[in-house]
């Protein structure tokens, strides 16, 4: 799906605006579908934005036609698709006066924010299917009703804003359906991956057990093609599985791009979508536990200390599910599925040991009220395990300021991105009309 774009001239069109429009056409022939052309002040059709392939003085006299677009607007003039060096001045001033002006200024920059318009327009016509049936009521329900994206407030809120929405299942009814499906169904999914994939060490009922619940899910998907992503409520409602969804997400994913969810986190999903669509970059969600809090991040992970460091109050122990978190193999430079790592699980139930590669990265999450992002880079600095402990392999990261995170993060809940994105994220924030908050 190609993001739609409205060329808009101001009074007078000359072929200096023609000649933008055809490189335009040119350079984001990949990306977006650029309409009929239309003087400033028309009657927009349906499409997800305006592009201003020429601004002219014109620009400081027609403030109310700017108002007017209800759509967000680019400034892309140079030749090279980015926002020409003369265009400074009128965008300030827009700006000044409240009109929302998105200036990139790298071709890069151009396409991700085309890519980010389609991911606009598909999420008002998509759903997240969600497995559950009483989230809360099972395992640890001290920690699990706490949880903002149970309620119904929030499910409103992403469709509110996006337009996504949010459809649920039984839990109950899809663990019996995966248990239901014959071992040769399985056998058979496993010889078609198996060029792909190293399960050898793992028992064969283990294998089998989250090959069944790959298909199963996969038979929902082949119902449903508006469905993109797909959580399900692993751990609080554990009971009606006898598996974990860990190497279903690595399948679905490595298979369709399938955006999934862990504990059946909709916000991550749609962070996760927002981001791994619009920038193309590897995304995963983890648990974060930060230096400074001390014993209430230790005890949680059985663990006697964290790993010595400089600078301890400015790090994090990410961590999900006794390692690292579900990482695709395509994300990964070490991958290997084992047996569960956590009591609350079946004992037959499998996790991803994976890790992302050292270096730079980047932690972000929609804010509840969905009007922010918060933004967070560092590093990756290398890896901690504990034997015995629900932490056997995790990441350890730096960040700049551990004190200001402490008070700035939306969610135990984040995800983790390789790479520095801050730059990217606030460019193409203004597509969805969010603020980003730099941590």
């Amino acid at each position: 799906m190609k993001a739609r774009l409205v060329p808009v001239y101001f009074p007078g069109r000359d072929s200096e605006f023609d000649r933008q429009v055809a490189v335009l056409q040119d350079l984001l022939a990949d990306e977006a579908e650029i309409l009929t052309p239309l003087a400033l002040g028309s009657a927009l059709p349906e499409a997800e934005a305006v592009i201003f392939p020429q601004v002219l003085g014109e620009a400081y006299r027609m403030l109310d036609a700017f108002w007017a677009i209800s759509l967000p607007i680019l400034i892309v003039t140079s030749e090279f698709g980015t926002m020409a060096m003369w265009d400074w001045e009128i965008a300030c001033y827009l700006r000044a006066e409240g009109v929302a002006v998105i200036t990139p200024y790298h071709l890069d920059q151009t396409r991700k924010l085309c890519k980010a318009l389609s991911v606009k327009r598909e999420l008002s016509r998509s759903k997240f299917l969600v497995f559950q049936d009483n989230p809360g009521e099972g395992f640890q329900p001290s920690i699990f009703k706490r949880f903002y994206w149970w309620e119904d407030e929030c499910t409103q809120r992403m469709f509110d804003k996006f337009g996504i929405t949010i459809q649920r299942k039984s839990f109950r009814e899809l663990g019996q359906r995966a248990q239901a499906i014959p071992d040769a169904e399985a056998d058979t999914a496993w010889e078609s991956w198996k060029p792909r994939l190293n399960l050898d060490a793992m028992p064969v009922r283990a294998r089998n057990s989250a090959l069944k619940l790959y298909l199963a899910v996969k038979q929902e998907l082949d119902q449903d093609p508006s469905v993109q992503g797909v959580g399900i409520n692993c751990l609080n409602e554990s009971h009606f599985s006898d598996t974990t969804p860990c190497l279903a997400w690595n399948m679905l994913y490595e298979e369709r791009g399938l955006i999934w969810g862990c504990e059946a986190d909709t916000v991550s999903m749609l962070t996760k979508t927002i981001l791994s669509r619009s920038l193309d970059v590897p995304i995963m969600m983890t648990n974060l536990y930060p230096f400074l809090m001390g014993q209430a991040a230790l005890k949680h992970e059985r663990i006697p200390e964290f790993p010595q460091v400089d600078e301890p109050e400015n790090h994090i122990l990410a961590a999900h599910c006794g390692y690292l978190g579900v990482l695709p193999q395509s994300f990964a430079t070490e991958w290997t599925l084992r047996k569960k790592v956590l009591a609350t699980v079946n004992d037959n139930a499998t996790a991803i040991d994976a890790r992302l590669p050292l270096g730079d990265i980047t932690l972000a999450k929609l804010a509840p009220t969905f009007e922010t992002i918060t933004v967070m880079e560092g590093s990756l600095e290398g890896y901690a395990q504990y034997p015995g402990s629900d932490c056997l392999n995790g990441a350890v990261l730096k960040v700049r300021d551990g004190h200001r995170m402490m008070n700035g993060l939306s969610s135990h809940h984040s995800l983790l991105m390789t790479g520095h994105h801050r730059m990217d994220i606030e460019m193409v924030s203004g597509v969805f009309g969010l603020e980003v908050e730099v941590i």
